[in-house]
């Protein structure tokens, strides 16, 4: 059975970090329905005033958050000391786990265009050790179509498999269509798809997606997408829900209100950093 869409959200524009322009896309009122992802955030502008204020230093615990930059650069640093860069077409995976402070600097370039989502955790996997992994471009497979390419960016698609994340599985793919062109891609249908018109606008079963748009579908086996008259550029994310409890505060996103609690007490009581974080790169 063809998927087709469920809900659209169309991103809005607001501040965050120190002062970082974006889009919001997904967040707390979507949260159930999109379960596993949580958030969505859109970068895309030319002018570095926009974004090079960054993300100071700031916790997080019980997600994994993963930034695509396609355009620009992103410098993670966190608070043991690590620091990494990623630019043009790279992957930025973080698992909080039990607690981890990390900032994320934006350097100006000539353009920034990227996303970051929120995937959530298992609650039995909530409070494990941290890490973080960098996708760099020469492990990102580059799959041709018949009418643009595919960016395998984490997963699997067909018999190729791409960088697997160790909680949840995640199928990620940066998807470019020339004009009037079309792609059909196979799913599994208890796993939630969606897909984020990153630039251009596609349509699925008949109805368009504008730019800077998430879009859940159905359930079904396949799903296709078609370009319009003009280039597109498409996120495709398929995941499997969690159907757990969500208590969500800022930057931790746990299952209780007693253990968001006490996510907050242990910052205020500087026992936050509970697990050593390993270093994947």
């Amino acid at each position: 059975m063809e998927r087709k869409i469920k809900r659209q959200v169309r991103g809005f524009r607001t501040q965050d970090g120190a002062g970082v322009n974006l889009v919001r896309v997904l967040g707390h009122e979507t949260m159930e329905e999109y379960d596993p992802i949580l958030m969505l955030d859109s970068f895309d502008s030319t002018n570095p005033d926009d974004y090079t204020a960054g993300f100071p230093m700031h916790p997080h615990r019980g997600i994994e958050t993963i930034s695509y930059v396609y355009r620009g650069q992103m410098v993670h640093r966190d608070s043991l000391g690590n620091e990494d860069s990623i630019s043009d077409g790279e992957v930025q995976w973080m698992t909080a786990g039990s607690g981890i402070l990390h900032e994320e600097k934006l350097p100006a370039s000539e353009r920034m265009l990227g996303v970051q989502l929120w995937l959530n955790l298992p609650s039995k996997d909530k409070m494990t050790a941290p890490s973080y992994h960098s996708i760099k471009n020469d492990e990102i497979e580059e799959i041709n179509l018949e009418n643009g390419k595919l960016r395998l960016l984490a997963g699997q698609y067909k018999d190729s498999n791409g960088y697997m994340g160790r909680y949840l599985p995640l199928d990620y793919y940066d998807i470019h269509l020339d004009p009037n062109a079309s792609i059909s891609i196979d799913t599994d249908p208890d796993r939630l798809v969606m897909i984020f018109t990153l630039s251009g606008e596609v349509s699925v079963g008949g109805e368009l997606v504008r730019e800077k748009t998430a879009a859940k579908l159905t359930s079904g086996d396949k799903v296709e997408l078609k370009s319009t008259e003009k280039n597109a550029q498409v996120l495709f994310i398929s995941s499997e829900p969690l159907g757990e409890p969500i208590a969500w505060g800022g930057p931790i996103v746990m299952n209780t209100k007693a253990e968001l609690q006490k996510a907050f007490t242990d910052l205020d009581q500087g026992t936050f950093l509970q697990k050593k974080m390993s270093y994947d790169n």
